[in-house]
Parts: structure tokens; C-alpha cells; sequence
């Protein structure tokens, strides 16, 4: 189980095409690009795995910033792109989550890499606030 201590996540109560609307409008004005969006339903659905809940992730990339991390450290690559998952949550409405990207910078050990991690964090903060209303 993943520690709450590495997860930033918020509720919505809005439907799951206006959070993804707003997730794509939101990612556009903080210059994020969404790369792919997997769809976890659909895709385990047409492996013949029986899967009713709504999940979906989203990859998300600003280039500038993952230039930045990727010249001081290679291996970051194996934690990029950054992921915000929207599930359905049990009290109903949704969840939405990301990795803390402070965090998982921290196991690279290079310290030029927090400056840039609290940036993207903080705009994936706001990006899914925008989303989750």
C-alpha cells in the first residue's frame, strides 16, 4: 500500500466527462501536455477481465520541466510521465490522485531535482483542483 505521505489526493462530485474536460483545460493553461489517457474499464474489459469501476489515468508532461529533470538525472525516465489517476471513489463522486513528485524525486538523491519537483507538484495540485471543481 502506498503511504498517504506520497499521495496528493482530492474529491469531486462531478461526472467523470467534466473532471476529464476540465483536467485537459486545466493541463493547457499550465503549459502540461496529456500524452495518453488509459482507460482501465475498457482495457481489462477487452482482455476478458470482468472490470466495472471507472478508472482512468493520465499522463501528463511538461517538456520543459521533464528536460530539466532528465539532464540532471537519466534515470529519472522510470517515473516519468507524471500520472493522475481518477477513480471512482467508495463514497461516491471520484478520486482524483498523483505520486508526489517531491517525493519521488527524493529517491534519485540529486538535489537539483527538488526545485523542479516542487513546481510540478504544486501546478499538479492545482490541475486537479481545477478538475475536480
Amino acid at each position: 500500500m502506498v503511504p498517504d505521505v506520497m499521495l496528493l489526493t482530492i474529491h469531486s462530485n462531478r461526472t467523470l466527462p467534466e473532471i476529464e474536460q476540465a483536467l485537459h483545460e486545466s493541463a493547457a493553461r499550465h503549459k502540461f501536455g496529456i500524452l495518453a489517457t488509459h482507460d482501465l474499464r475498457e482495457t481489462m474489459n477487452k482482455k476478458g477481465v470482468e472490470f466495472n469501476t471507472d478508472v482512468r489515468i493520465y499522463e501528463v508532461c511538461n517538456p520543459m520541466q521533464a528536460k530539466k529533470v532528465l539532464e540532471a538525472n537519466g534515470a529519472v525516465s522510470t517515473a516519468l510521465p507524471c500520472r493522475i489517476s481518477v477513480y471512482q471513489a467508495p463514497e461516491g463522486g471520484y478520486n482524483l490522485a498523483t505520486l508526489q513528485p517531491t517525493v519521488l524525486m527524493q529517491m534519485f538523491g540529486s538535489a537539483a531535482l527538488g526545485p523542479v519537483a516542487q513546481e510540478v507538484e504544486q501546478v499538479l495540485q492545482e490541475m486537479m483542483a481545477d478538475a475536480a471543481g
